[in-house]
C-alpha cells in the first residue's frame, strides 16, 4: 500500500503555516513535505512535527526570491556562491528536522546564457551539494518541472535529469519524478517509473489537467498506485496538488488508496 505525505505549501492553505501541521493530522497524513522551512525557526517547525506525530520526508534548498519569481538558482552561474550557503543552509534545517531527503530546483534559463554554460554550472553545484548532504547523512533529489507552468524551466524532462545525474557522478543524487509534470512533458508514467525506479528518490502527484487531486483528470491513480506496489516502492508520495475545493472534502481518493 503506497504511503503518502501531504504537502503543505499546497495543502490547507486556509491556516496560516503552522496550524496546517495539525490539519495533516487530523485528515489522516503521517508524514508530510514542504517547499521551504527558512521563514521559521527549526525548532517551531519541529515542535509542531513533534507534536502531531508527523515525520518530514522532504524539502527544498532555498531557490532565491521566491516571490520574485526565481523558481531555483542552482544553473546560474552568477549565483554559486549563494547556492553553497543556501546548501548549508539547508542541511542545517534538514539535520534538525530529520528530513532524510532535500530538494534542489534548478532554475529558469537566464537571457543571454548558453546551455553548455548552465549546465555545466548546474553539474558542478549539484557535486557540491550531494558530497555536502552525503556527510550530512541526506539525500539529494533533482526534479524536472514542466514548461507550461514554469516557462524555461533548465530541467524539465527526466532523460535530461537521470544524464545530468551520470555527469555528476554521485551515488547521493536522485530523481524527484513529480507525475504530474512528467505526464505534462513526456508522459509514459508506469514505464518510465519500472525502468529508472533505482535512481528515484522521491515521488509526488497531481492529476491532469488542474493539478488538482488524483481522480479529477486523465491519470489513472489507481493503476499507479497498484503499479507502484508491484515494481517496489517504498518510498512516501508527495501530495503536491491543488484541491478542488478544500482538502478534506477531496481526500475520498486517499481513502481509497489505502483500501
Amino acid at each position: 500500500m503506497p504511503k503518502f505525505a501531504a504537502n503543505l505549501t499546497m495543502l490547507f492553505t486556509e491556516v496560516p503555516f503552522l496550524d496546517r501541521f495539525e490539519r495533516a493530522a487530523k485528515a489522516g497524513f503521517d508524514a508530510v513535505e514542504f517547499l521551504f522551512p527558512y521563514a521559521f525557526p527549526a525548532a517551531e517547525i519541529k515542535s509542531r512535527l513533534d507534536a502531531n506525530g508527523l515525520r518530514l520526508v522532504l524539502h527544498n534548498l532555498p531557490a532565491g526570491d521566491w516571490d520574485a519569481g526565481e523558481r531555483g538558482i542552482a544553473c546560474l552561474p552568477d549565483r554559486v556562491d549563494e547556492f553553497r550557503q543556501g546548501v548549508a543552509t539547508a542541511i542545517e534545517y534538514g539535520t534538525k528536522l530529520g528530513a532524510p531527503r532535500l530538494n534542489c530546483l534548478a532554475g529558469t534559463v537566464p537571457d543571454g546564457v548558453s546551455d553548455g554554460v548552465l549546465r555545466e554550472t548546474f553539474v558542478a553545484n549539484l557535486k557540491f551539494a550531494a558530497g555536502e548532504m552525503k556527510k550530512a547523512g541526506q539525500r539529494l533529489v533533482i526534479e524536472p518541472i514542466n514548461t507550461f507552468d514554469i516557462p524555461g524551466f533548465f530541467l524539465n524532462r527526466t532523460p535530461q535529469a537521470l544524464a545530468i545525474l551520470d555527469d555528476v557522478g554521485s551515488d547521493n543524487l536522485f530523481v524527484q519524478y513529480d507525475i504530474y509534470h512528467a505526464q505534462r512533458m513526456e508522459g509514459e508514467l508506469a514505464a518510465t517509473l519500472s525502468k529508472h525506479l533505482a535512481r528515484i528518490g522521491h515521488i509526488q502527484l497531481a492529476d491532469n489537467p488542474g493539478r488538482n487531486e488524483p481522480g479529477t483528470g486523465e491519470i489513472n491513480y489507481d493503476f499507479l498506485f497498484a503499479h507502484l506496489d508491484r515494481i517496489g516502492y517504498d518510498g512516501h508520495i508527495g501530495c503536491e496538488y491543488k484541491p478542488a475545493t478544500t482538502t478534506e472534502a477531496g481526500l475520498g481518493w486517499l481513502a481509497q488508496a489505502r483500501g
